[in-house]
């Protein structure tokens, strides 16, 4: 078979290449340039859908459809006919929603979401040998995945599950009616969330299309204590405008860091083999700084989008401001001031940490914890550098908990001891997390085993003698112990 002609894999792409020439312009990777510029369309299409799309002009069927075309068409434009996927997988589990009885319903839905997400992980990369593109279909499979399988689950506590067997956040957002085609199809491919995400809830998303999101949340405040006669009308203007700030600000340090301190420096001879271990670990601290703008940049647009368009606002807080954080997929301020890897992932991807709690951690009877960082580590991918961060972190997090349980008490006595307190869990924080998100942006096994290698897998070794040596006293609140029934019923 005749060879390949080269190609250049700074502007390969799978999607439109009409902003080829912006791409060479820029020396931005074509891949990105199509994202970015579907999502600055995204926002300019959300303005447009909030005003003249808004619930009191429009019926929920049409705002519905034109979010759906949109999407489609948006990720037709980034993803070309590999958005097909997509597609088929929606309609697949749509199939499932229907047919399958409430009992099964979550459990079929997660096979086959679970399942096809898995084999195009697969083949894309071992079998078609797609290699590794900034931005791919795997991103919208990811997350198309993540709201298939929240609703099964949303659906099946509504329907499949006595109201006393559910907790308050389950009962909150049970789904107790099977959703149309139309709104099956506007909730996975709507234009706002079908390029970045962030997974949200059907039940929200439905009141955002008919009306009622905003207003839920206003009636849950006293406004004539405050002195209004009516419901005030939260603008998100300043809410997006701020987020668009941090968006280019985490765009700019991407730009400028991720050059300046490269990935591949983790695996160059020097530092593995000449540099001391305080070299390495200051270094891999760095490196790892560098390469969260990125992901800051992505989410924080894809929630000033979901804010332009109206949908996101999660309330009042304690000083009367309205806040549109509903489905912010971070808090940077809080993951910079981690004191504790509990804090630093509860802010870190908090969306999906939320759908991991849906349909793993909340669900399994036996080790939800390892099951959770196991389900995590399989929906992200197939390379193995994902596995190594997971697996890594299970003992990280149990040793984690295992000192804060402890010890931290012992430092609350005084405002010097807790200070002292917070800034040496910080550090420690910031550099467990930097060793265990390594081979993440790594993938591969041998760059990782190297780079552990280097680093005396110390932390893996100090995690480990702390589970097997220091007592573990349970978190609080205590889980309540389970019979057989209560088992049978998390299982269900």
């Amino acid at each position: 078979m005749a060879a390949r002609p080269p190609v250049s894999l700074s502007y390969r792409t799978t999607g439109s290449t009409c902003l080829h020439p912006l791409s060479q312009l820029l020396g931005i990777p074509l891949d990105q340039v199509n994202f970015v510029a579907c999502q600055l369309f995204a926002l300019s299409a959300a303005f447009w859908f909030r005003i003249y799309l808004h619930p009191g002009k429009a019926s929920p069927e049409v705002r519905h459809a034109l979010a759906t075309i949109l999407g489609i068409y948006f990720v037709v434009f980034c993803f070309g006919w590999y958005a097909v996927h997509l597609f088929v997988l929606v309609l697949m589990c749509y199939g499932v929603m229907v047919t399958a009885s409430i009992s099964n319903i979550h459990r079929y839905s997660f096979l086959v979401a679970m399942g096809y997400l898995t084999i195009c992980h697969i083949s894309r990369i071992y079998i078609f040998h797609y290699g590794i593109l900034t931005t791919d279909f795997s991103g919208p499979l990811m997350i198309v995945t993540q709201k298939i399988t929240t609703l099964a689950f949303q659906i099946h506590d509504g329907l499949g599950r006595k109201a006393e067997d559910l907790s308050a956040e389950q009962h909150r957002l049970a789904v107790k009616v099977k959703p149309s085609l139309l709104e099956y199809l506007s909730y996975h491919l709507n234009f706002m969330s079908i390029i970045a995400g962030p997974c949200n809830n059907f039940k929200d998303y439905a009141a955002f299309i008919e009306g009622r999101h905003i207003h839920m949340k206003l009636l849950e405040v006293n406004w004539k204590q405050r002195g209004f006669h009516s419901l005030p009308e939260p603008s998100p203007s300043a809410a997006v405008i701020q987020k668009l700030c941090m968006t280019l600000m985490s765009l700019l340090l991407f730009l400028t860091l991720s050059k300046s301190f490269p990935v591949t420096f983790l695996i160059d001879d020097w530092f593995v083999h000449k540099a001391n271990f305080l070299s390495r670990l200051w270094y891999l601290y760095v490196v790892m700084q560098a390469a969260k703008p990125k992901y800051y940049f992505a989410w924080t647009l894809a929630d000033a989008v979901h804010n332009a368009a109206g949908f996101g606002f999660s309330g009042v807080d304690a000083d009367g401001h309205f806040c549109w954080d509903l489905l912010s997929n971070l808090n940077i301020w809080k993951i910079e001031t981690a004191t504790s890897f509990k804090m630093y992932l509860e802010n870190w991807n908090i969306q999906t940490s939320a759908w991991l709690k849906c349909v793993c951690y909340e669900r399994v009877p036996w080790y939800p914890t390892v099951f959770t960082f196991v389900l995590s580590a399989l929906w992200h991918g197939v390379y193995p550098g994902y596995y190594f961060t997971f697996l890594t972190g299970v003992p990280v997090t149990l040793a984690a908990r295992a000192v804060r349980n402890n010890y931290r008490h012992h430092f609350l006595s005084s405002k010097a001891r807790k200070v002292a307190y917070d800034v040496v869990t910080w550090a420690a924080t910031q550099l467990a997390i930097s060793y265990t998100a390594a081979p993440f942006v790594l993938l591969a096994v041998e760059p990782t085993i190297s780079l552990y290698k280097s680093m005396f897998f110390f932390l893996h070794i100090v995690s480990l003698l702390i589970i097997f040596f220091l007592p573990i006293k349970p978190r609080q609140p205590q889980r309540q112990p389970q019979s057989a029934n209560s088992v049978k019923k998390k299982v269900d």
